[in-house]
């Protein structure tokens, strides 16, 4: 029976599709840790006070590379080369979400506005992260190399989630309700395509790498389409709304180290 979990137990149990899998999550953490410690570098005067929270932000994700990273070591896998189709932060730049690499890259202080767009842009790509996370927590919580990995990293997205909804809440409450909504929408409905995309180009090759047959990838594409639709029907609303969050001042403290895993 095709389940999420024989799904990606089929996955794990191959070192060729584990070292894919794991080698796509290090590089889109990595990618997020460097973003968020150049917008922490780079925050303007009016909003120093969330700088150790961005540069929080960074090292957590940079922290989750790295327990990637020691997951293949662990394995005696080196890490692979990320196919371009499967980069889902490199692509959600090139369709304008988030602040350009450009921009971070150079040394002109953000405005307030960038602020906005990069916490928008990061609560939505932090409620599918967080979902994913608490999927695979559900079914791999108590597996015996990826369990302690799954659980941290689970933990700290939810954290950073809720860092995005309190956040922005507080600026819409200073007046920029209005902006904060257009550009939810705007990330929402772009990265349910992204999403789609690299979660087809992702499953072509695992596919391939696994030998699955033709039916067997057709039904996990229709899947992956099925799921689309109903996002782009009605289920980007859950990326955009903005609730105060049960956990507050959720990256308020130092960033908690992480265990060895290799």
């Amino acid at each position: 029976m095709l389940s999420v979990k024989t799904l990606f137990q089929e996955i794990l149990d191959n070192d060729e599709s584990f070292r894919l899998f794991c080698s796509i999550a290090a590089g889109g953490e990595s990618q997020g840790g460097w973003e968020n410690g150049r917008i922490a570098a780079l925050a303007p005067v009016s909003q120093r006070a969330l700088v150790p929270k961005i540069a929080r932000h960074g090292a957590d994700e940079d922290k989750h590379g790295r327990i990637f990273n020691a997951l293949l070591r662990k394995r005696g896998l080196r890490p692979a080369d990320v196919p371009h189709e499967t980069n889902y932060t490199m692509l959600l730049e090139r369709y304008g979400i988030g602040l350009a690499h450009e921009q971070l890259n150079g040394d002109e202080p953000l405005t307030e506005q960038d602020i906005i767009t990069y916490l928008a842009h990061s609560r939505v790509t932090e409620q599918r992260a967080s979902e994913q996370m608490a999927m695979l927590r559900k079914h791999f919580a108590h597996h015996p190399d990826l369990g302690r990995a799954v659980k941290l990293i689970s933990n700290d997205e939810d954290n950073h989630l809720a860092y995005c909804h309190e956040e922005l809440l507080r600026l819409a409450r200073s007046g920029h309700g209005r902006s904060i909504q257009r550009i939810l929408r705007e990330c929402a409905l772009t990265e349910i395509r992204v999403y789609r995309d690299v979660s087809l180009a992702v499953m072509g090759h695992m596919g391939r790498i696994l030998g699955w047959s033709r039916a067997r990838a057709a039904v996990l594409a229709a899947g992956i389409h099925g799921v689309y639709a109903y996002e782009r029907l009605v289920g980007w609303r859950r990326m955009v709304s903005l609730a105060p969050p049960e956990r507050r001042d959720a990256l308020g403290g130092p960033p908690v180290p992480a265990p060895e895993y290799a």
